[in-house]
């Protein structure tokens, strides 16, 4: 089987398990790649270190943490063998932060038998769907899948369910400098803000001018856009009142008597005359001769 075609399979599978993700298997059901709900001891159970979710607000997992303590965990978490008796989360990685900090033994997951892209794959569609990923963690997830698998912007959009153009906007974050990155994971930035940067020449400079000023998305463009232009603009030509004949010849008749370079600028009825020396003996010999008079 080609790797195109069994992407594309695996694409229109994703939106199956992701489905049927926090929901037990019906009984009977003798598929041996997915097994039915089970309780296991959290210790035995560990973050993946792919996950592309890296930030969690520990207000939010304190709350989660009171609810689970009262109601227990509503949602299984979803994971995969990695060895006996031990598994890595594929989604879920809050609830089981969570359930930490409630103090619970064991928690009730949902083990699905997939290798490491389609792990991820559904990490990223899990939290794309669910809205759990700050732009920047969606972009760095999506930049992973196609570093280490091979996808194309197309095959992503298929499998996420959004357009190539909402991918390559995403990825398109990556080139901001770090400081820009970190004010975007901590939504001080939106992707909206963050975009309009990506192509100026001082990104952290707006980006500090935006957040000061509360400035909106389209706002944010503007000012983009003004500072592309000015980056791209012609030097200004510096224009200079053109001479009149007189003065011509009167600086080729001095620069001829002193054998140096002589310049006026003359406006109306004031000026300044130049003088312009080479050596300390050019110099001596200018004030010798205004000495003179």
């Amino acid at each position: 089987m080609s790797e195109d075609v069994s992407k594309r399979r695996l694409g229109r599978g994703l939106a199956a398990l992701i489905g049927e993700m926090d929901q037990p298997l019906p009984a009977g059901d003798a598929r041996p790649s997915i097994n039915p709900d089970r309780t296991v001891p959290i210790e035995f159970v560990s973050r993946s270190p792919k996950n592309p979710r890296r930030y969690f607000d520990e207000s939010e997992l304190q709350d989660l943490a009171g609810s689970i303590r009262q109601h227990g965990i509503v949602q299984p978490v979803v994971v995969r063998t990695t060895s006996k008796d031990r598994y890595e989360i594929i989604a879920g990685e809050r609830r089981w932060r969570a359930a930490q900090l409630a103090g619970l033994v064991d928690i009730p997951v949902i083990v699905r038998d997939v290798d490491d892209r389609t792990a991820l794959e559904l990490a990223i569609v899990e939290n794309v769907q669910r809205a759990d990923l700050n732009p920047l963690e969606e972009a760095l997830g999506y930049d992973q899948l196609i570093a280490e698998h091979g996808y194309t912007q197309n095959d992503l959009g298929e499998i996420i369910g959004k357009s190539r153009s909402h991918v390559a906007n995403s990825l398109r974050l990556l080139k901001l400098p770090e400081p820009v990155r970190d004010m975007l994971a901590e939504g001080s930035l939106s992707a909206g803000h963050a975009r309009a940067l990506v192509s100026t020449p001082d990104p952290v400079v707006l980006a500090k001018i935006i957040t000061s000023k509360g400035m909106s998305v389209r706002d944010a463009e503007k000012l983009a856009q003004n500072h592309i232009k000015a980056q791209n603009a012609p030097p200004p030509v510096e224009h200079r009142d053109a001479k009149d004949s007189d003065t011509i010849a009167l600086e080729r008749s001095l620069t001829d008597r002193l054998g140096l370079s002589v310049a006026i600028n003359h406006r109306g009825g004031a000026g300044q005359l130049k003088i312009n020396y080479k050596t300390l003996d050019q110099l001596e010999e200018i004030c010798r001769l205004l000495e003179a008079r």
